[in-house]
């Protein structure tokens, strides 16, 4: 079974449990400009800010869950209507990673659901390295996904690859670092110690790859994902 369809299950089942299902509950989800999404941070060249990304946002009784896509649009239904998706798009996919992430932070079963702002990025990059140090110590890291704050910071502290699918980082040197071409991803699994792996594999349809053992999920989108599936997950600076 494939991992969006195992989280598909379990998701239903606590809603089901929690009498959630049934009811006439509206799940809103927008998309978030830039700024409100992750504020007016120095470094600018965060795929948000570039316009290849962006943020979704569900709304749930008040409580706020996001996830990144490349498909942005609006949705309104019922959980089962989420529930009844088929995610075979990447937009079918964000809306129901960032309902799962609403809902669940209503049940109060995750937290950090809500992208970090301003100069927190280059914060949580530090703390991940600090991490990473205290409880894996020196290893060779394969980054999925250009967080430029991430690959600056962990380039200077161990032997990272890192992997990308926009073609404007792929083959470029960033912050000391080839970004590397998805065709390499198989290669660059089997050199790496530790994978570091962006949630939005969650939405784009490319997480089943990287359910290993030595994974580390980062990011909002993931929180959802993590607690359902038993992930792991670093994500420091997010509300």
């Amino acid at each position: 079974m494939k991992v969006l369809d195992k989280a598909k299950a379990k998701f239903k089942e606590i809603v089901l449990k929690k009498g959630l299902l049934k009811e006439n509950i509206t799940i809103k989800a927008r998309i978030l400009s830039s700024e409100e999404a992750i504020g007016d941070p120095e470094r600018r060249d965060f795929p948000l800010l570039k316009g290849k990304e962006f943020m979704m946002e569900a709304d749930f009784r008040g409580f706020k869950g996001q996830a990144y896509t490349d498909e942005p649009g609006n949705f309104q239904g019922s959980l089962e209507d989420v529930v009844n998706l088929s995610l075979k798009s990447n937009y079918e996919r964000a809306v129901f990673v960032s309902t799962i992430n609403a809902v669940l932070r209503y049940l109060n079963l995750i937290d950090r659901t809500r992208h970090c702002k301003n100069e927190e990025p280059e914060s949580c990059a530090e703390k991940i390295v600090s991490y990473i140090k205290e409880e894996y110590g020196n290893l060779k890291i394969l980054q999925i996904g250009f967080q430029p704050a991430m690959v600056e910071s962990l380039g200077k502290n161990f032997n990272l690859r890192v992997i990308d699918m926009d073609p404007d980082n792929v083959n470029k040197i960033k912050y000391g670092i080839l970004v590397e071409p998805p065709n390499n991803t198989d290669e660059a699994i089997k050199w790496a110690d530790l994978l570091l792996v962006t949630g939005t594999t969650a939405t784009n349809g490319t997480i089943d790859k990287f359910i290993l053992p030595k994974t580390i999920f980062y990011g909002v989108t993931i929180a959802g994902l993590s607690y359902l599936l038993n992930l792991k997950r670093v994500c420091f600076e997010a509300k």
